[in-house]
């Protein structure tokens, strides 16, 4: 199946009379995800947006339930958002970290029920990553710049139109309803995709990393890579993957609502017990824990990787802290078992 560059637009003002439809918009600073009311309004040509899609399923900052009292009546009300949403123009590695934090919000343990409503009435549309960014290294993760994983729909781009597979069953419905023309040229998205794959010059190596992780937990190599951490937290607040929050009340009188806000293993109050004590009292410890997190604890619980290769971690750090070189740092050092 295909579809001209030219007709995206219709295609996405054409799903709006039954979803919202988020797409990337170009702002005068960045490239990020908003939901439109043109179709006119998304961008096909750029290489990956600023922060994640990944609010859109779990918001920065959400009202899980409102409450009131009037003398001995307490009155709850759950605030789930329950509306059919598209959204367009996923990149490959942003869709597995949605299959990633699906692990988080859906397991033996614990059913989040904001994030799943949300899930189930959400259609995921990618588009392939024909130019990878010189600081992506998804090949190193799991992920490929043609990954279909988490997604319902995959756009290959070979020009003038994209080449269309449905993935899901969500996505064999939007592909029906679109009324999409029969492909004619599959080899050249095949071609785009091997192009791609090769374009990821910058590989990471991961091999052993586990095993060094699970004993280095005293080594003096954290008392290194940490060192020109600020701890601002804009690697986790642009991370697709981070998914650390803090509840809070916000009251008035007697009434009142919860609310879930992202938070970060980076400041320095995460950790911050009532009694007043810090198991994490600096940027060494907290900056080890974010790297074990996402390179052991995740392993351990769910046998993956909480890293898709983005780049968003290196891009948007104010002091050039970059994950592959601390990584290469760790696997290259002597793990000490001294505690």
């Amino acid at each position: 199946m295909i579809i001209s560059k030219k007709d995206v637009p219709a295609f996405l003002a054409g799903l709006m009379g039954e979803y919202r439809v988020f797409a990337p918009v170009k702002t005068d600073t960045y490239t990020g995800f908003q939901q439109i009311s043109l179709g006119t309004e998304a961008v096909l040509d750029f290489s990956n947006t600023k922060i994640p899609p990944k609010g859109i399923l779990f918001p920065q900052s959400e009202k899980l339930f409102t409450y009131s009292v009037a003398g001995e009546t307490v009155k709850v009300e759950e605030v789930i958002d329950d509306a059919k949403s598209v959204v367009f123009g996923v990149r490959p590695c942003d869709a597995k970290s949605i299959a990633l934090l699906d692990n988080v919000f859906d397991n033996d343990k614990y059913q989040d029920p904001y994030y799943l409503t949300r899930r189930a009435n959400t259609v995921l549309v990618g588009i392939g990553c024909n130019e990878p960014a010189s600081t992506c290294f998804c090949t190193s993760v799991g992920c490929s710049p043609f990954d279909t994983t988490g997604l319902d729909l995959l756009l290959v781009d070979t020009g003038d139109a994209f080449v269309v597979e449905a993935v899901t069953d969500k996505g064999k419905a939007i592909v029906t309803t679109a009324g999409f023309a029969p492909a004619s040229d599959a080899d050249q998205a095949a071609a785009a995709n091997a192009k791609a794959a090769a374009a990821v010059t910058c590989k990471v190596n991961t091999d052993g990393l586990k095993e060094k992780l699970d004993v280095n937990f005293y080594d003096g190599i954290w008392d290194l890579i940490h060192e020109k951490c600020l701890g601002c937290g804009a690697c986790t607040y642009s991370c697709p993957t981070c998914h650390c929050f803090d509840i809070v009340d916000d009251a008035v009188g007697t009434d009142g609502c919860r609310i879930r806000n992202w938070d970060s293993c980076m400041f320095p109050l995460f950790t911050l017990h009532g009694s007043g004590h810090n198991p994490r009292t600096s940027g060494k410890e907290r900056y080890r824990n974010r790297v074990m997190h996402k390179f052991k604890y995740f392993v351990d619980n769910f046998d993956a990787v909480a890293c898709v290769g983005c780049g968003r971690c290196i891009n948007n750090c104010p002091v050039n802290l970059d994950i592959r070189e601390v990584l290469a740092d760790i696997r290259g050092s002597e793990a000490r078992l001294d505690k």
